[in-house]
């Protein structure tokens, strides 16, 4: 029956037998190890053992390689090499630092609020790796719980998970609403919420924005109306393109003003109580210095918009 061991021991197993390989006698390999003769060679015992055949020969030059010991310097050589890369990343990470960062973000955001703040980290961070992805809100707390991100630039939607995560408000945003250029509402500078009253809207699927449908909701009854979705879609895209083609209308967050969308006007909402607060959420544990100067970066550009 092979003898069971833990992963650190077999690491060690294998990465002696690569020594011993590359030496081509174990006295040498022990030596460069710093154990002794005999206890490398119960090493290769042992791993023999483990395998279930011989993986060195023993000849008046050195000691060989047998046919499965070559076969497991191919397999196992990138595994070492992989273990090692991985504990050397957790190392640094325990000690705050990090040879990458991964950031997810909303794509109708890059422009107002994750540009202005990238130009102000790289002037600390030139030389970081960085994974930016475009996610909805609910990729984003899917890959912050997988720990797949470090960073979610979320909006609104992070509310729903802020108590997982670290969490701040970056800004608290003004709101705009989407119409087609054909409506007669799309002539205004401005309008109030109780004028929409009777208007069909239009919601988004709560799996990819959780927490959107009910934000325009309680919007509206600060209007004294509840609003009635005419149509469910899956993204900020679909959305605008069915404002134009149904005649709905929707509502946005302010930046959303500055948009050129085929057929789409944004209009100021004029309500005071008409926010869009922008959520940032990270990581719990040890904030590595990389990721709390994006936070930083972050707060800066939301403190200017508001």
């Amino acid at each position: 029956m092979p003898v069971r061991h833990n992963l650190d021991d077999m690491i060690d197993r294998i990465r002696a037998l690569l020594a011993v390989i590359e030496e081509g006698s174990v006295n040498r390999a022990a030596v460069r190890l710093r154990i002794t003769q005999p206890a490398l060679s119960r090493q290769m015992q042992s791993l023999e053992a483990e395998i279930g055949g011989r993986l060195l020969e023993r000849e008046t030059s050195g000691v060989k390689p047998t046919g499965l010991g070559h076969a497991l310097v191919k397999s196992m050589r990138p595994l070492v090499g992989s273990y090692d890369s991985a504990m050397a990343d957790l190392r640094r990470q325990a000690r705050g630092e990090r040879s990458e960062l991964r950031v997810g973000y909303l794509i109708s955001a890059a422009h107002s609020v994750l540009t202005p703040a990238l130009t102000q980290f790289r002037k600390s961070h030139p030389n970081l790796k960085l994974k930016l992805r475009d996610m909805s809100p609910r990729e984003q707390i899917d890959g912050l719980r997988a720990g797949e991100l470090d960073v979610a630039l979320i909006g609104q939607e992070g509310i729903v998970a802020a108590s997982q995560f670290h969490s701040t408000k970056l800004c608290s945003l003004g709101v705009c609403l989407a119409v087609a250029d054909s409506d007669p509402l799309s002539s205004r500078k401005g309008i109030a919420l109780k004028q929409l009253k009777g208007r069909d809207f239009i919601g988004v699927d709560e799996e990819q924005m959780p927490g959107r449908n009910h934000w325009t909701t309680a919007l509206c009854k600060t209007a004294g109306f509840k609003p009635r979705f005419a149509i469910i879609v899956d993204g900020i895209t679909n959305v605008l393109s069915l404002v134009v083609s149904e005649s709905a209308v929707t509502l946005l967050p302010g930046y959303f003003a500055t948009f050129r969308h085929p057929g789409v006007t944004f209009i100021p909402v004029s309500d005071p109580k008409a926010r869009w607060d922008f959520i940032l959420l990270w990581q719990r544990g040890r904030v590595p210095a990389t990721t709390r100067a994006l936070v930083d970066a972050l707060k800066s550009v939301g403190k200017q918009l508001g």
